[in-house]
């Protein structure tokens, strides 16, 4: 049994322990490094230091091999049984190939290694390229020759997933491990974050150790229009004083729903989504925030000149995601009118449409169960690429999305490959060039980021083989096969997911800790300082009868949503039955597995339990909604009677599927968390949702005849 917040243990830990096979048996062409010494230039900066220091540490912690570390002036000639880390620069050697930033060439020779990076960052990338190579035999062998390696993206931004905004050194490092160079902060005030105070510069200067920029995610609305005398002042105010005050910042992040202002587009109110009424009563306009308004270059002209006075070449990103569902002509004629200097960010595969079995869904947030690129983001990409646009792109391609709300990863690892090959195609294509990883569920270090980071560096690994790399470096070369044939069957599961609103924003938000609701509706059980607390994100009760979110894409809980019920539930059960042999196949793979690995196949098979649990809560959440609505529907006593066993026989189903989730959790701190929600399915709220089912079943739901007679009324109605 692990306690609260055991799992970020895990995280702090760079390297993992003792992974050394000592019964490896080097292939010809191979040397070993064991014992040798790193020499880097005495003007090196702490990013290089930084990537020296860690390669000595990973040495050390992982493969029990003691290695030095000399600063040097002169570079030219050095012992052999060095491992050299510079910049060409610093070698007095002229960069080969195309000027790529972070790019660095490794060469393996008889008695040397040097990592030559183009740039600091180059040479700290190199040296976790070194720990990755090793990392593929558990031992401190090289194979000689010369290969030289670049990002195919920059930036890669993510969010933290240690705690919301908040970045220890040892979640740097693993994030810059990962190949990403760029870490997002919500932002709504200067060294101030929805959470809380925290000292931006302070975190500046310490991602900038592991080579990684800043951007700020705004939370800035505005109150006055471009047009209006005092808008400069309020920009400066706000923009201004944040890139005053920290002008290391690389960027910021804009999206329509953060950052609304009163605009005069004939379509917005002139509200935000918290004023967007009069004497009570709703505007029927939606908010500037969730369409794409005509005098959005306006205000961002407003907002360059008070960032630009401060950081001229800040990455000012504008995010189309709350406007997707837009006709192409509406979002394609304000790309139109944006400025060049700016980059535009699409998000890669929302609002596409697919049919599972018979089952036609959208996807209305973010999912990998549709990996390729989306209609609306294709569109975007094409007219940026026209007007000489930056693209970015919302991905999520850090391994995580909202179809499973509160695990650390989706090992899903064929989806994630096709969304790989779909954003290099974006690449090559439309100049894809940077990728948001992750939006506040944040990045775990997992076997689907080594996957990611083997595509995303040149030159390419293809899918398949990457694939295969990594389950020989996690479970071995004997069990290499297995593993891909279970992450094969876990994928083959996936393509059965289904990914409306009302799941995304329920159950599977929330897992088996989803309360089932008859007459009164709950609200889940939080700590103060959660930012999406409660209800905030996951609507309890699943079938209000109100429109739900998005109600331009005609998403309402009515009787043609509930038909679509009992299909769903159908697909979802195919869902469920192929992780379920997928676990076992892994579980089968364990048993003969030792150490860490076997710990680590162990963990993921727990996952995937945990999964199967929260695939069976939205099952019976479907189902359970069904009845519910025949019940308010039925005139009939007798046959209200049956209906109410049933919804009874499945709540008792639904509290035996989550006090199974208990020893779940129990086992992984990790499960149950997400970091603006916190804790939102841990075992105190499987035990809580229990309680909640428990007085559902006793006190609301009529169980004879003569209390149903008594709450309906003479015409048979209740």
């Amino acid at each position: 049994m692990h306690g609260t917040y055991e799992f970020r243990k895990e995280l702090l830990q760079i390297h993992r322990p003792n992974t050394l096979d000592e019964a490896y048996i080097p292939k010809a062409g191979e040397i070993c490094i064991a014992d040798w010494t790193i020499v880097i230039a005495k003007n090196c900066d702490r990013v290089l230091y930084t990537g020296a220091q860690d390669l000595q540490d990973y040495l050390l912690t992982s493969l029990s091999s003691s290695v030095t570390i000399r600063r040097k002036s002169e570079l030219a000639e050095l012992p052999s049984k060095t491992i050299l880390v510079a910049t060409c620069e610093q070698m007095g050697v002229q960069w080969q190939g195309e000027k790529i930033p972070a790019s660095y060439r490794i060469t393996v020779g008889d008695d040397f290694v040097i990592v030559c990076g183009i740039d600091e960052r180059g040479c700290a990338q190199g040296c976790y390229q070194l720990e990755d190579r090793m990392n593929r035999i558990h031992a401190p062998y090289l194979a000689k020759g010369v290969t030289t390696y670049s990002p195919e993206f920059s930036p890669r931004m993510v969010h933290s997933g240690y705690q919301l905004d908040r970045y220890p050194d040892a979640h740097l490092s693993a994030i810059a491990h990962a190949g990403m160079d760029a870490i997002l902060m919500f932002v709504d005030g200067v060294n101030q974050t929805p959470s809380g105070y925290m000292d931006f510069n302070e975190l500046i200067y310490r991602a900038g150790k592991y080579g990684l920029d800043v951007y700020a995610y705004s939370y800035f609305y505005t109150k006055l229009h471009p047009d209006d005398p005092g808008s400069p002042a309020e920009f400066e105010a706000t923009y201004g004083a944040l890139f005053r005050e920290c002008p290391g910042l690389k960027g910021v992040v804009l999206v329509g729903e953060s950052v609304e202002f009163p605009s005069k587009d004939p379509r917005a109110s002139k509200g935000t989504q918290s004023t967007n009424k009069t004497d009570g009563i709703p505007n029927p306009k939606p908010t500037a925030g969730w369409i794409p308004c005509l005098d959005y270059p306006q205000w961002l002209e407003r907002l360059k000149s008070a960032v630009r006075k401060y950081k001229n070449d800040a990455d000012i990103v504008f995010w189309t995601y709350n406007w997707g569902y837009c006709s192409e002509k509406e979002r394609l004629e304000l790309i139109d009118c944006l400025p060049t200097d700016i980059s535009l960010m699409a998000t890669f595969e929302m609002f596409e449409e697919k049919v599972v079995d018979g089952v036609r869904h959208r996807a209305c947030d973010y999912t990998i169960s549709f990996p390729e690129s989306g209609a609306y983001f294709v569109s975007e990409a094409k007219r940026a690429k026209e007007r000489g646009i930056r693209l970015y792109a919302q991905a999520n391609s850090g391994g995580m999305t909202w179809d499973f709300g509160t695990v650390p990863y989706q090992p899903v690892p064929y989806h994630w490959k096709r969304r790989y090959d779909a954003m290099l195609e974006a690449k090559d294509k439309y100049g894809l060039c940077g990728i948001m990883e992750s939006h506040h569920f944040g990045f775990w270090p997992s076997f689907i980021s080594k996957l990611e980071k083997k595509m995303f560096t040149y030159p390419r690994t293809p899918g398949d083989e990457a694939v295969r790399q990594v389950a020989v470096e996690l479970y071995g070369e004997k069990f290499a096969d297995k593993a891909v044939a279970a992450w094969q069957k876990l994928s083959e599961g996936y393509a059965y997911y289904i990914c409306t609103n009302e799941d995304q924003y329920g159950p599977f938000r929330v897992g088996p800790a989803y309360p089932l609701v008859y007459n009164q509706d709950v609200q889940i059980p939080t700590v103060p300082y959660a930012h999406f607390g409660g209800n905030m994100i996951c609507v309890t009760d699943y079938a209000c009868g109100k429109v739900f979110f998005y109600i331009s894409f005609g998403q309402m809980r009515t009787a043609k949503t509930q038909q679509r019920h009992p299909e769903e539930a159908k697909c979802l059960e195919k869902l469920e039955a192929k992780f379920g042999q997928a676990r076992a196949m892994l579980e089968e793979i364990a048993q003969e597995l030792t150490g860490w690995q076997k710990e680590e196949c162990l963990r993921l098979c727990n996952m995937i339990h945990y999964m199967e649990h929260t695939t069976r809560t939205t099952i019976n959440v479907k189902r359970w909604n069904v009845l519910r609505h025949k019940c308010f529907a039925e005139t009939d006593s007798t046959k209200l009677l049956q209906l109410h066993q049933q919804m009874i026989q499945l709540g008792e189903e639904e509290i035996q599927n989550a006090e199974a989730t208990i020893p779940l959790v129990q086992a992984d701190s990790r499960l149950g968390w997400e970091p603006t929600m916190e804790y939102i399915g841990s075992e105190y709220h499987l035990r809580w949702k229990i309680r909640q089912v428990r007085q559902v079943l006793d006190y609301e739901i009529p169980r004879g005849t003569w209390d149903i007679q008594y709450i309906l009324d003479k015409d048979g109605k209740y």
